[in-house]
């Protein structure tokens, strides 16, 4: 078998081995989740960005039994609505601040609370404890070439941002990414003045022999303006990185398929307990890479696993194969977004993640308002 012939092989049992487990997975039978109603105040002028921030593609925090447990404990609505109103940039250097309310009843309101912090965290299996890294024993990470996959649903999804990330099509003219990769947590980063997206255009199509080892060429467009939400916002770290998610909207439509959004579920209710992403790792310059791992823990905010990942996949759209009950079948959505590394300290044991930001109902609603600018076309299906 020629190595081209392996390299086929091998991307083809990458996309079959997800769909055959899922094809064994019953569905799981559990209620319809609510996704509450933003509603959106007049925005707020700031001043202009002085864009001095510098881009951290290595992100890393800190967390204790607290910070892990902290979606258990009952949230005050003043302090969702404040972490749910969000920044606006647009591309002439000014922002906004828009405040929002969360519409519905008060039993409602008490529920999505609580929704806020689906699923309850799991207990903390013991294990040895870590030394910091990003890659879990033997690198499970696998290069997607060539123009029947880079081209192929679900990795012409992934995209990349020109401070350094990933970033994921979630619908014709927005793309997914983490927050820190366009902000600090204070200010904008340098290259947030003029952000772009890229879009890899293959060997085939660029021009360039398909026996080359030259890497694919990168389409840039502009990003018209982006939204950022205020809970990452000049917040503690370990709490900010619940928030760590950023909506880029294009300035013209793409072409290529998108991958559609979902309240993240239980691991229990993703078919073979498995998420996936592909992302530009740093220490594979010009390719994009894929891999995939069963979800080790989960908070209310947070997705612990150790999929191999190194600076570069931040941003990357974290999906699985969630149960669709509008059509009846097990479909990829977009449920959280890669952020980075965090330490976590329970019972006076260190143990170390590779961390994915979980959409939850209200960031689904918030996510979906900034997509649609419409709360009524926000219904979760």
């Amino acid at each position: 078998m020629t190595p081209r012939e392996s390299s086929l092989v091998t991307h083809l049992l990458l996309l079959l081995l997800p769909l055959a487990r899922s094809v064994l997975h019953h569905p799981p039978h559990h209620p319809q989740v609510h996704v509450p109603a933003l509603v959106p105040h007049v925005p707020t002028p700031l001043t202009r960005s002085r864009f001095s921030a510098h881009t951290q593609l290595d992100f890393s925090t800190h967390c204790n039994s607290s910070c892990f447990h902290r979606g258990e404990q009952e949230a005050q609505r003043e302090q969702l609505t404040d972490k749910l109103a969000f920044e606006t940039l647009y591309s002439d250097g000014s922002r906004t601040l828009t405040t929002v309310d969360v519409e519905e009843g008060e039993d409602e309101l008490e529920e999505d609370v609580s929704l806020f912090a689906h699923p309850s965290p799991r207990r903390v299996k013991p294990r040895h404890k870590r030394v910091r890294r990003q890659i879990y024993g033997a690198d499970g990470r696998f290069n997607i070439q060539g123009d029947n996959f880079l081209l192929d649903y679900p990795f012409s999804t992934a995209v990349r941002i020109s401070t350094g990330c990933t970033g994921v099509l979630v619908s014709q003219q927005h793309v997914l990414t983490a927050a820190h990769c366009v902000h600090d947590g204070k200010d904008y980063v340098k290259g947030a003045r003029k952000l772009r997206v890229g879009f890899l255009i293959p060997p085939s199509i660029n021009g360039t022999n398909l026996t080359s080892t030259k890497k694919p060429l990168v389409r840039w467009v502009r990003v018209k303006r982006t939204r950022v939400p205020k809970g990452w916002i000049q917040g503690p770290q370990e709490v900010s990185m619940d928030f760590d998610y950023a909506l880029l909207e294009l300035r013209w439509p793409h072409r290529r398929p998108f991958m559609r959004l979902s309240v993240a579920p239980s691991s229990d209710d993703l078919a073979g307990n498995r998420i996936h992403f592909s992302g530009f790792d740093s220490d594979r310059p010009g390719e994009l890479v894929y891999r995939f791992c069963p979800v080790e823990e989960e908070s209310s905010d947070l997705i612990y696993q150790h999929c191999d990942a190194r600076p570069g996949a931040s941003g990357s759209g974290v999906y699985g194969r969630v149960w669709d009950n509008s059509l009846e079948r097990w479909e990829r959505k977009v449920i959280g977004i890669f952020s980075g590394h965090q330490w976590l300290e329970i019972d006076g044991e260190n143990r170390d993640y590779n961390v994915a930001v979980r959409i939850t109902p209200l960031k689904f609603a918030q996510i979906c308002y900034w997509v649609h600018g419409n709360r009524l076309d926000c219904v979760h299906d």
